[in-house]
């Protein structure tokens, strides 16, 4: 990151550690036990996505004394699996932990071993291998343990799920209102969308929408690795593994639970997993090798024993340098800000600021939100950018010829 955005986040990071006794409490203060009137229909600050962002984003405000609601289109907090290792890095994320009063609980949930990392050519040749001594500055957990993280310090009563936003309107009075799936409506005097690349809230500021990047995953996982896949197990490691050839590659991580989480990827037109039937595993599984015929063995072995379903994903960006005008009364978090490819491990880390930024702006300026949401967005705008760039450049360098060879590289000369 560069130096003025690290320059940010220390900035942050002291301004947590004293902003418990000095940050003036808002009007819209909680009660005693911070709970909330989920019944009622207007909301002072209404968080539309219990993402990693929208979490952190509700967790900093309830530590700062100031109420806000979220709203989730799930229909509880274990319908799905989250799935995926996240490196959480340190002038990202974990400053936002530590500004959400959670770095504690954060490192008990660290995968030991989990910053190895294993480079591979697709003949199964190996490129590069570094151990993870514990002394790194991304160490990796599990999606879901981050997540139940941010849940279980919230008070009970802040989520409301099953909500689906399916309209968002401005009102002509001030505040804007929210149209649920089951005809539920709400209104809010600030409105924070945190729900995602294909957000509900971003019209109200952008007219921008998530574009195809030319790469598409196909995600798959191998269950009890050691016991039931040893020879996979041995080529992923127990941490992080890449393997390319300039058009296609397969990257995964060792999970918690011992299983494998592995994804395709491969550079293709954007109709290309249109083509396929995911509901037939067999099917899908023959139609995805055709494409690593040439690849070694033990890579073909990580798709013929995949266990469970494959789950296609195309990868979508917003356009580097995202950013829009002043809108009274909303603003984004996360994906729904600055969506971006996954191959430079920004995603999430931006969320879980983004979601503590905003948190100190708003209880920062209590009498003023509008100018809290202004600082917020500027230097969201600058990050966002600076971190999308590096995304679409990495992404570039990944599928190029002479991938392996660059990335050994790189990562030898951080390491």
């Amino acid at each position: 990151m560069p130096a003025v955005y690290r320059a940010r986040a220390e900035q942050l990071l002291e301004w947590s550690r004293y902003s418990f006794q000095t940050t003036p409490r808002m009007s819209l203060v909680q009660g005693e036990r911070g709970g909330l009137d989920m019944s009622s229909t207007h909301h002072p600050i209404a968080i539309i996505g219990a993402g990693l962002g929208g979490l952190t984003l509700a967790r900093a405000l309830q530590i700062r004394g100031v109420s806000a609601a979220v709203f989730d289109l799930e229909a509880g907090r274990d319908v799905r699996a989250q799935g995926g290792m996240l490196d959480i890095h340190d002038d990202t994320g974990q400053v936002a932990l530590r500004t959400a009063d959670l770095y504690a609980g954060f490192e008990k949930i660290i995968h030991p071993g989990g910053q190895a990392l294993r480079l591979l050519n697709h003949d199964a040749t190996l490129a590069l291998e570094q151990r993870d001594d514990g002394t790194g500055d991304r160490p990796e957990v599990d999606r879901g343990d981050l997540r139940d993280l941010l849940l279980d310090s919230l008070p009970d009563g802040t989520i409301r799920w099953g909500a689906k936003a399916t309209g968002v309107r401005p009102l002509d009075e001030g505040g804007h209102e929210v149209t649920f799936g089951d005809g539920t409506v709400i209104t809010a005097d600030v409105l924070i969308g945190a729900d995602g690349a294909w957000s509900r809230v971003r019209p109200l500021v952008s007219a921008a929408s998530p574009a195809y990047t030319g790469i598409s995953f196909v995600e798959l996982d191998l269950l009890d690795a050691e016991a039931r896949h040893p020879g996979s197990a041995a080529l992923i490691g127990g941490g992080f593994f890449i393997a390319l050839d300039g058009e296609r590659g397969f990257l995964a991580h060792r999970e918690t639970d011992g299983s494998l989480h592995v994804y395709t990827a491969l550079r293709s037109a954007e109709d290309w997993l249109d083509g396929i039937d995911f509901a037939d595993v067999t099917v899908a599984k023959t139609a995805l090798l055709a494409h690593f015929v040439d690849w070694a063995p033990a890579f073909q072995s990580l798709i013929t024993d995949a266990d469970g379903p494959l789950v296609p994903r195309r990868i979508n960006a917003l356009p580097v340098g995202h950013r829009w005008d002043r809108v009274p009364g909303v603003t984004l978090v996360g994906d729904a800000a600055h969506v971006m490819s996954p191959f430079a491990g920004e995603g999430a880390n931006l969320a879980l600021l983004d979601g503590a930024e905003l948190a100190v702006a708003i209880a920062d300026h209590p009498a003023d939100i509008e100018a809290g949401l202004a600082a917020y967005e500027e230097a969201l705008f600058a990050r966002s950018e600076a971190s999308a760039s590096t995304s679409a450049a990495s992404l570039e360098l990944m599928f190029a010829p002479d991938a392996v060879t660059r990335l050994a590289d790189l990562f030898a000369e951080h390491h």
